[in-house]
Protein backbone atom coordinates (compact mmCIF):
# COMPACT_ATOMS: atom_id res chain seq x y z
CA UNK A 1 0.00 0.00 0.00
CA UNK A 2 2.73 2.62 1.01
CA UNK A 3 4.86 2.36 -2.81
CA UNK A 4 1.09 2.40 -4.23
CA UNK A 5 0.63 5.06 -2.81
CA UNK A 6 4.01 7.02 -3.53
CA UNK A 7 3.12 5.81 -7.20
CA UNK A 8 -0.20 8.11 -7.01
CA UNK A 9 -2.12 4.35 -7.25
CA UNK A 10 -3.86 5.68 -4.00
CA UNK A 11 -7.05 3.22 -5.10
CA UNK A 12 -5.19 -0.10 -5.75
CA UNK A 13 -2.84 0.52 -3.10
CA UNK A 14 -5.91 0.56 -0.88
CA UNK A 15 -7.60 -2.17 -2.64
CA UNK A 16 -4.59 -4.47 -3.57
CA UNK A 17 -4.30 -7.99 -2.65
CA UNK A 18 -7.57 -7.97 -1.09
CA UNK A 19 -8.32 -11.77 -1.71
CA UNK A 20 -5.96 -12.65 0.58
CA UNK A 21 -8.63 -12.37 3.47
CA UNK A 22 -10.80 -14.81 1.50
CA UNK A 23 -10.64 -18.11 3.64
CA UNK A 24 -9.27 -20.16 0.23
CA UNK A 25 -6.07 -17.79 0.58
CA UNK A 26 -5.92 -16.56 4.14
CA UNK A 27 -6.17 -20.38 5.27
CA UNK A 28 -3.08 -21.36 3.33
CA UNK A 29 -1.15 -18.38 4.52
CA UNK A 30 -1.58 -19.05 8.47
CA UNK A 31 -1.28 -22.79 7.79
CA UNK A 32 2.06 -22.77 5.80
CA UNK A 33 3.30 -19.37 6.77
CA UNK A 34 7.29 -19.48 7.89
CA UNK A 35 8.41 -15.82 6.92
CA UNK A 36 11.07 -16.13 4.70
CA UNK A 37 9.36 -17.24 1.62
CA UNK A 38 5.35 -17.51 0.49
CA UNK A 39 3.04 -19.71 2.13
CA UNK A 40 1.84 -20.79 -1.55
CA UNK A 41 5.43 -22.77 -2.37
CA UNK A 42 4.80 -24.93 1.12
CA UNK A 43 1.28 -25.73 -0.32
CA UNK A 44 2.66 -26.48 -3.81
CA UNK A 45 5.55 -28.79 -2.22
CA UNK A 46 2.87 -30.83 0.11
CA UNK A 47 -0.12 -30.75 -2.78
CA UNK A 48 2.10 -30.82 -6.25
CA UNK A 49 0.27 -27.11 -6.46
CA UNK A 50 -1.31 -23.98 -4.77
CA UNK A 51 -4.78 -23.30 -4.70
CA UNK A 52 -3.88 -20.54 -2.94
CA UNK A 53 -1.76 -18.92 -5.74
CA UNK A 54 -4.46 -20.12 -8.42
CA UNK A 55 -6.90 -18.58 -6.62
CA UNK A 56 -5.04 -15.61 -5.95
CA UNK A 57 -3.68 -14.84 -9.26
CA UNK A 58 -6.78 -15.01 -10.97
CA UNK A 59 -7.95 -12.12 -8.97
CA UNK A 60 -5.41 -9.70 -8.79
CA UNK A 61 -4.32 -8.02 -12.11
CA UNK A 62 -0.97 -6.48 -10.49
CA UNK A 63 0.40 -10.61 -11.46
CA UNK A 64 1.60 -11.17 -14.74
CA UNK A 65 0.25 -14.61 -14.99
CA UNK A 66 -3.75 -12.74 -14.41
CA UNK A 67 -2.90 -12.26 -18.39
CA UNK A 68 -2.06 -15.04 -19.59
CA UNK A 69 -4.78 -16.29 -22.45
CA UNK A 70 -5.27 -17.29 -25.85
CA UNK A 71 -2.69 -15.58 -28.12
CA UNK A 72 -4.73 -13.09 -30.74
CA UNK A 73 -4.84 -14.17 -33.87
CA UNK A 74 -3.00 -17.72 -32.95
CA UNK A 75 -4.80 -20.79 -35.69
CA UNK A 76 -3.05 -23.03 -32.53
CA UNK A 77 -4.56 -22.10 -30.07
CA UNK A 78 -1.31 -20.93 -28.21
CA UNK A 79 -1.51 -19.70 -24.70
CA UNK A 80 0.59 -16.46 -23.74
CA UNK A 81 1.24 -13.16 -21.79
CA UNK A 82 -0.93 -10.00 -22.66
CA UNK A 83 0.39 -6.57 -22.96
CA UNK A 84 -0.53 -5.38 -18.78
CA UNK A 85 -1.97 -1.88 -18.57
CA UNK A 86 0.76 0.29 -16.89
CA UNK A 87 -0.50 1.30 -13.63
CA UNK A 88 -0.64 -2.89 -13.52
CA UNK A 89 2.83 -2.99 -14.05
CA UNK A 90 3.86 0.01 -11.30
CA UNK A 91 1.44 -1.87 -8.90
CA UNK A 92 3.54 -5.07 -9.39
CA UNK A 93 6.99 -2.95 -9.25
CA UNK A 94 5.10 -2.13 -5.79
CA UNK A 95 4.73 -5.91 -4.92
CA UNK A 96 7.87 -7.03 -5.99
CA UNK A 97 9.76 -4.33 -4.17
CA UNK A 98 7.82 -4.92 -0.99
CA UNK A 99 7.69 -9.26 -1.01
CA UNK A 100 11.91 -8.86 -1.45
CA UNK A 101 11.90 -6.21 2.00
CA UNK A 102 9.78 -8.73 3.37
CA UNK A 103 11.32 -12.27 2.43
CA UNK A 104 15.21 -10.70 2.74
CA UNK A 105 14.61 -8.89 5.89
CA UNK A 106 17.40 -6.58 7.01
CA UNK A 107 19.50 -8.10 4.08
CA UNK A 108 17.31 -6.35 1.71
CA UNK A 109 18.98 -3.91 -1.01
CA UNK A 110 17.69 -2.27 -3.80
CA UNK A 111 19.10 -4.64 -6.07
CA UNK A 112 16.75 -8.00 -4.72
CA UNK A 113 14.13 -6.60 -7.01
CA UNK A 114 16.12 -7.14 -10.28
CA UNK A 115 17.97 -10.28 -9.33
CA UNK A 116 14.60 -12.23 -8.21
CA UNK A 117 13.63 -10.86 -12.19
CA UNK A 118 16.36 -11.75 -13.55
CA UNK A 119 16.36 -15.43 -12.22
CA UNK A 120 12.87 -15.83 -13.20
CA UNK A 121 12.64 -14.29 -16.69
CA UNK A 122 13.56 -16.66 -19.16
CA UNK A 123 10.40 -18.89 -18.02
CA UNK A 124 7.95 -16.13 -17.35
CA UNK A 125 4.71 -16.28 -19.78
CA UNK A 126 4.87 -12.46 -19.87
CA UNK A 127 4.47 -10.47 -23.10
CA UNK A 128 7.62 -8.71 -24.49
CA UNK A 129 6.25 -5.03 -23.77
CA UNK A 130 5.61 -5.78 -20.32
CA UNK A 131 8.74 -7.77 -19.88
CA UNK A 132 10.45 -4.73 -20.94
CA UNK A 133 8.64 -2.23 -18.98
CA UNK A 134 8.95 -4.24 -15.49
CA UNK A 135 12.71 -4.64 -16.25
CA UNK A 136 13.36 -0.83 -17.26
CA UNK A 137 11.56 -0.21 -14.00
CA UNK A 138 13.63 -2.31 -11.46
CA UNK A 139 17.09 -1.69 -13.46
CA UNK A 140 16.20 2.49 -12.18
CA UNK A 141 15.66 1.07 -8.82
CA UNK A 142 18.98 -1.16 -9.26
CA UNK A 143 20.78 1.37 -10.78
CA UNK A 144 19.32 4.56 -8.80
CA UNK A 145 17.50 3.76 -5.80
CA UNK A 146 13.72 3.81 -4.65
CA UNK A 147 13.51 7.82 -4.70
CA UNK A 148 14.20 7.94 -8.22
CA UNK A 149 12.66 4.55 -9.41
CA UNK A 150 8.97 5.86 -7.79
CA UNK A 151 9.37 9.38 -9.14
CA UNK A 152 10.01 8.25 -12.76
CA UNK A 153 7.31 5.59 -12.78
CA UNK A 154 4.78 8.33 -11.33
CA UNK A 155 5.74 11.02 -13.60
CA UNK A 156 6.72 9.61 -16.27
CA UNK A 157 6.21 6.07 -16.98
CA UNK A 158 1.94 6.14 -15.95
CA UNK A 159 1.85 9.91 -17.87
CA UNK A 160 2.51 7.89 -21.15
CA UNK A 161 -0.28 7.25 -23.23
CA UNK A 162 -2.39 4.48 -21.79
CA UNK A 163 -2.80 0.90 -23.64
CA UNK A 164 -5.33 0.82 -26.15
CA UNK A 165 -7.90 -1.73 -26.47
CA UNK A 166 -7.26 -3.91 -29.33
CA UNK A 167 -9.35 -3.47 -32.21
CA UNK A 168 -10.95 -5.66 -35.62
CA UNK A 169 -9.92 -3.59 -38.82
CA UNK A 170 -13.08 -3.20 -40.83
CA UNK A 171 -12.54 -4.29 -44.52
Amino acid sequence: MEHCFKLGLYRQGLLHDMSKYMPSEFLVGAKYYQGDRSPNNAEREEKGYSAAWLHHKGRNKHHFEYWIDYQIDDKDHAMGGMRMPRRYVAEMLADRIAASKVYNKDKYTRHDPLNYFLKGKDHYMMHPQTMKEIEHLLQILDEQGEDACFWYTRNVYLKKEPLKKHRKKKS
